[in-house]
């Protein structure tokens, strides 16, 4: 491991994470009228928290649980669990009901921005004499991060949380906020909480200068979730290998958190122009450095489109009822891919920091090998109408086992093996 990946809680080294955005996953919001906390809301998430263990992830990530107007990012009160989801209770049901699961505990911290509604008008940031606002969007009113008082608020909201039972913090619209302000947030947490986990949701921009001079242990990888879905419908996995290398580098300073798919962005299921390459993406994903996290739905191949329009993420945010869910052979298909996957990463820990290497690469044929030390996994993409043939010796390996891949290949050891059209391997050494 890097320096930087060492100073990561040691917990996150294993935690694959289950992301769920409350407000609408138990159809809170948009809802009319608005539930009221005794109908304890929250608790529904309780009902899943078995299939999250069922698909293997060690974690839950949830999208905000404060106080708010809409959408849960116009914060009004970040010490409140939203009424509409429930009370503290819930609250302290939700922990416990994970903590006798052995799953983590993931809270969204919105901190840049607040809602119109947000009592301390003071704490505002002005610009002449307007309040300033986040991104154009007259709702979400900017909080003023070079005021002291807004440092000891956050450092406040954070610990507060951590003591009821929280293992870190999602900072939304990191991005937007200064890095020095996290500089002086992130190290007084720590005091009190060294092994908090602290993710940035970064966009655009050097992620690895923002995480050494923020203090983040890490930040949402879009690089990487744009290259998936873009290769994969446009036939071009040399994009794919350019964002891979730079995933290598940002490996040297922090392990950078995965998706395909997430609370703001269209479905990976909706987003493929081929549903045969969801696999593929999902492959990439596992199969890669990071810390991954799926969102509920697309385990189940959920389809939904983000539209800028005001409405736009319900669709990528609908509400689930009580599991199981009913879905088609597609979605158990699926399902039971991404439980063999999760399952496959978390016997192989050493992917959360590998580095990936090209071994044969065209258009819309790609061999790379994952590799942290002494532990390797080759991988074989192929998304063209013919075949993929691979000879290990000439990739530099001996022979291999082949462990899973489309079609359901036998487990045999192989020095020279095919890759169907449209299909994947990953093979290990031997």
């Amino acid at each position: 491991m890097t320096e930087v990946a060492r100073s990561e809680p040691h917990w996150v080294e294993h935690v694959i994470w289950w992301h769920v955005y409350p407000l609408g996953f138990v159809g809170a919001y948009p809802a009319e009228p608005p539930p009221g906390p005794d109908q304890h809301r929250l608790r529904r998430v309780i009902d899943w928290l078995d299939h999250a263990i069922e698909l293997g992830a060690s974690g839950i990530a949830l999208g905000p649980v404060f106080s708010s107007r809409t959408h849960g990012y116009d914060t009004t009160d970040h010490f409140r669990i939203d009424p509409r989801l429930g009370e503290q209770d819930d609250f302290d049901t939700l922990v416990g009901e994970a903590r006798r699961r052995g799953l983590r505990l993931l809270l969204d911290g919105v901190f840049n921005h607040v809602g119109t509604d947000f009592p301390n008008t003071e704490w505002l940031r002005k610009r002449g004499n307007e309040v300033d606002t986040f991104e154009g969007h007259g709702d979400l009113v900017a909080l003023d991060h070079d005021n002291p008082a807004v440092v000891d608020y956050v450092v406040d909201v954070m610990t507060h949380w951590l003591r009821r039972g929280a293992d870190g913090w999602r900072l939304d619209a990191a991005y937007a906020v200064a890095d020095r302000f996290w500089a002086q947030v992130l190290p007084r947490v720590r005091e009190e909480f060294p092994d908090a986990y602290f993710l940035a949701e970064v966009i655009h921009g050097d992620y690895a200068e923002r995480v050494r001079t923020a203090g983040f242990h890490s930040v949402t990888q879009y690089e990487l979730w744009k290259a998936v879905w873009s290769s994969l419908n446009d036939g071009n996995f040399h994009e794919l290998d350019w964002a891979l290398l730079r995933h290598n580098e940002f490996l040297d300073t922090f392990v950078p958190a995965t998706f395909v798919g997430n609370h703001d962005v269209t479905r990976i299921a909706s987003r493929l122009d081929d549903l045969r390459h969801l696999e593929h993406a999902l492959v990439l994903q596992m199969t890669t450095g990071g810390t991954p996290t799926v969102y509920a739905g697309d385990e189940f191949a959920y389809r939904g489109v983000k539209e800028e329009r005001f409405g736009g993420d319900d669709a990528v945010r609908p509400e689930f009822d009580t599991p199981p869910v009913d879905v088609d052979g597609h979605g158990d298909d699926v399902l039971r891919l991404h439980r063999y996957l999760i399952g496959l990463r978390r016997r192989h820990a050493w992917l959360h920091t590998a580095r990936t290497a090209s071994l044969q690469l065209t258009n819309r044929q790609y061999v790379y090998e994952t590799r942290a030390g002494s532990e390797a996994l080759l991988v074989a993409l192929n998304i063209d109408d013919e075949p993929l043939p691979i000879s290990l010796p000439d990739l530099g390996w001996h022979q291999g086992e082949v462990l899973a891949g489309s079609g359901a290949p036998p487990a045999n050891v192989v020095t020279a093996t095919e890759v169907g059209p449209h299909g994947w391997l990953i093979i290990a050494p031997r």
